[in-house]
């Protein structure tokens, strides 16, 4: 039995352990960005993933040897309904982390200046989404956290109060032109090997029992398999972030279809707002996913860009 004399970068990026199956459908967002501005915002929007689509723009981006001419974009397609601000939320900062001392679910349940402002460290806001309205098959609502920035903590508390009980739109936030990090659930691929997992190198030919395993799964000292090792297991339905998303297009689809022509798969016709990101975003179609304001990164240029095509023409399936 010898051994290897040559070395080899490891197989399966440590930043993603443990690779388990995701406990909701629902994307827990650990990080809300802050906007510098006067006025409160929300800073994410509920959605759910149509299906991808062909955009034809023109190359905004200055310098390049493409500028000004044609770029094809793979872009996703978002059904975003609209959502019900149904509660206000409070947090305070202990022992190191943020606990919630404060949820407020109707309007003329209190006022601004009853709200221990003093003592709250971070606004949030309780927002409902029906998946019914996008034509999916389930009844019961999503209620998820938004984050809110801007201004002081008690206008931030106010613009929230202000909003229980009423619907907002994807387009009081977002503008088509910026860039946004979307959450979501990746497909689940179930029950993996490491071949399949992580991406290790089948052994050679009669070498060994097994080919599609690791050789060493670890020294005789210490007798333990590190956490390092690539081992079988679950594979997708991971919590996943896209960031930097430019947005493409914002359009309702009673002025401007973008369904395909037999509806997208697995979806079926988008109806009411909707908002095209170029790239891909994480899950199956139907899938719940968060769009966020951008956490990191800056990109001056943030204006809508020139859409010339949007192909509507049906998929081969």
């Amino acid at each position: 039995m010898g051994h290897r004399k040559h070395s080899a970068p490891r197989r399966g990026s440590l930043a993603y352990r443990p690779r388990g199956r995701a406990k909701s459908l629902v994307p827990r967002v650990r990080t809300w960005p802050k906007v510098e501005s006067e006025k409160p915002t929300l800073l994410g929007f509920p959605g759910y993933k149509a299906g991808t689509a062909h955009v034809i723009t023109v190359d905004d981006r200055a310098k390049t040897p493409n500028f000004g001419k044609p770029l094809f974009n793979i872009s996703s397609v978002l059904a975003l309904p609209d959502s019900q601000v149904v509660g206000l939320r409070l947090y305070k900062h202990e022992n190191g982390q943020d606990m919630a001392i404060a949820d407020v679910k109707q309007a003329n349940q209190t006022t601004p200046d009853k709200l221990p402002i003093e003592s709250v460290s971070r606004v949030a806001a309780l927002v409902s989404s029906i998946p019914r309205d996008v034509g999916l098959s389930q009844k019961k609502p999503i209620v998820m956290e938004v984050g809110v920035s801007g201004g002081d903590l008690k206008g931030q508390a106010e613009f929230v109060l202000g909003l229980i009980g009423k619907k907002v739109k994807f387009t009081d936030m977002f503008k088509a032109g910026m860039y946004v990090d979307v959450l979501g659930i990746t497909k689940g691929k179930g029950f993996e090997g490491p071949i399949t997992r992580f991406g290790v190198k089948r052994k050679q030919h009669k070498s060994r029992k097994s080919v599609r395993a690791v050789g060493v799964i670890g020294p005789w000292h210490p007798a333990a398999v590190m956490y390092t090792i690539a081992r079988a297991g679950q594979m997708g339905f991971h919590q996943r972030t896209e960031t930097g998303k430019r947005i493409l297009l914002v359009g309702n689809a009673s002025a401007n279809p973008v369904t395909p022509n037999g509806g997208f798969e697995h979806f079926g016709n988008v109806a009411g707002d909707y908002a095209v990101v170029r790239g891909s975003v994480p899950g199956p179609a139907r899938r719940f996913v968060m769009v966020r304001m951008r956490a990191r990164g800056f990109t001056k240029n943030q204006n809508p860009p020139q859409v010339v095509e949007v192909s509507t023409m049906a998929r081969n399936r």
